[in-house]
């Protein structure tokens, strides 16, 4: 009887320590969100599937990737602690943190942080053949999506139609996303769209199979001024060939892709999100074509912010920081 009741104790005794340690493991668990943008860009599939990466490689940790409005509105996530990671553009974020720029009235966001530069988002300009619209001077007076409210998009769309003696007065303004501006342009409802995205984007894909399309360029002379003007905007060319009905090369802008988090993350933890992503990188080009284009070569590029310290040590251990 004595043995039976001996035994039953140290059964009970081992099943206290094991849920201890099971409780032990469970509350190691760490939760990261990455705040990407509209299902008809290019940050959502890149953002699950970087979501899904880390939470298979870095131990204990699990992490979500959300929909939203994406660069301002990802960076204001941050700022307010609703977030701990996103992606935005390179000149909004620069803008965010500095207080400058389009942003100069409103509040500085200063515990913005760097992880890496990703790939170059290019400027969209798409409007409807039956529209007429074959530059942006066109534009005046026609019902355009600019991108959703405090989105990185919005923000290009007032910058280029400012260079050509354009303000959202003079337009009938849609602010709507990507999938929105697509659905719209397919039933005719707005004439032209604005979409910043790495090419090709789902949402332009989809247009394309509907209706006939244009991908409206920016003039050399235009181009060459915003990017002497604007940080973070460079000259680029969308591809005859890779939207349907849209054969020769488009004169466009475009402007990196940042993952930022915020400077209250542990850097030990960064530092493993950082390594992660350079060791496993070749997950993300399986998901999206701009996959090719993240690389560990560009990774400083166009960060007008600073690097979070978890980041910077790893940066320095590969050499890319002296």
């Amino acid at each position: 009887m004595l043995k039976s009741k001996t035994i039953i104790i140290f059964v009970l005794a081992m099943s206290l320590v094991m849920g201890m340690l099971s409780f032990g493991i469970a509350a190691e668990k760490q939760f990261v969100a990455i705040a990407t943008g509209g299902t008809g860009g290019t940050y959502y599939p890149l953002g699950g599937a970087l979501a899904q990466m880390l939470s298979n490689n870095v131990e204990g940790l699990i992490v979500t990737a959300q929909t939203g409005n994406a660069s301002r509105a990802n960076c204001n996530l941050i700022s307010r602690g609703q977030i701990e990671t996103a992606f935005s553009q390179a000149n909004v974020t620069y803008w965010s943190y500095s207080g400058t720029g389009i942003y100069s009235n409103e509040p500085i966001l200063t515990n913005l942080r760097g992880i890496a530069s990703l790939y170059p988002e290019t400027i969209h300009i798409v409007a409807t053949k039956a529209s007429g619209i074959k530059t942006i001077e066109d534009l005046k007076g026609k019902s355009v999506g600019v991108g959703a409210p405090n989105s990185g998009t919005a923000a290009d769309a007032e910058i280029i139609l400012a260079a050509h003696g354009i303000t959202f007065d003079d337009i009938k303004v849609d602010y709507i996303d990507f999938n929105e501006v697509a659905q719209r342009l397919i039933d005719g409802q707005i004439d032209a769209g604005f979409t910043t995205a790495g090419f090709p984007t789902s949402s332009i894909i989809n247009i394309a199979t509907k209706r006939d399309i244009v991908l409206v360029p920016i003039s050399p002379e235009k181009s060459k001024e915003l990017v002497e003007a604007i940080p973070y905007y460079g000259a680029t060319v969308i591809p005859g060939g890779l939207y349907k009905g849209v054969d020769e090369d488009v004169l466009a802008l475009a402007t990196p892709a940042l993952w930022i988090c915020d400077s209250k993350l542990e850097p030990t933890l960064v530092y493993k999100m950082t390594k992660a992503l350079w060791e496993h990188r070749d997950v993300l080009e399986k998901v999206h074509s701009q996959g090719k284009n993240i690389t560990l070569e560009t990774a400083l590029g166009g960060m007008g912010i600073p690097l979070h310290p978890g980041a910077e040590l790893y940066y320095k251990e590969v050499g890319l920081i002296k």
